[in-house]
Order: structure tokens, then C-alpha cells, then sequence
């Protein structure tokens, strides 16, 4: 005897969390190339940069999967 699968979210709230996230993700890589652009070579923080890259990364990476899931591909 199989047990099903199911999603531990409704489907109902795919779309909602992909334009979210995906929306969060985008936010935050404007963010990174706004300070990477106007704070001089001297002055940046790499653990600021590398923080701000791997949330948005984050961020953005769960936007692609509700995207792909909102839109029927279930991978």
C-alpha cells in the first residue's frame, strides 16, 4: 500500500507565493547592484554582499519553483 503525496501548502496559494517571493528576490539583487554601484571599493562589506546575494538567491530560487508549480509543472 502506497501512502499518497500531497503539498505540504494549497494550491491555491502558488501563484500568491511566486509573485512574493519572486518580487522579494528581485527587490533585494536591485538592492545588492544599487550598493555594489554608489559604495566606493574601500568601504564595502563582503559579508554585507555576500548576505545580500545569498537571501536574494534564496528568495529567488523558491520564486522559480512557485512559479513552475503555479503554472502546472510539477517537478
Amino acid at each position: 500500500m502506497q501512502a499518497s503525496i500531497s503539498s505540504p501548502l494549497p494550491v491555491a496559494w502558488y501563484p500568491a507565493l511566486a509573485v512574493l517571493t519572486v518580487a522579494v528576490g528581485l527587490m533585494l539583487t536591485a538592492s545588492f547592484f544599487i550598493y555594489e554601484a554608489t559604495i566606493s571599493t574601500r568601504s564595502r562589506s563582503l559579508a554585507k554582499e555576500l548576505t545580500t546575494a545569498a537571501v536574494a538567491s534564496v528568495f529567488l530560487g523558491f520564486g522559480s519553483l512557485f512559479v513552475l508549480l503555479a503554472s502546472g509543472v510539477y517537478v
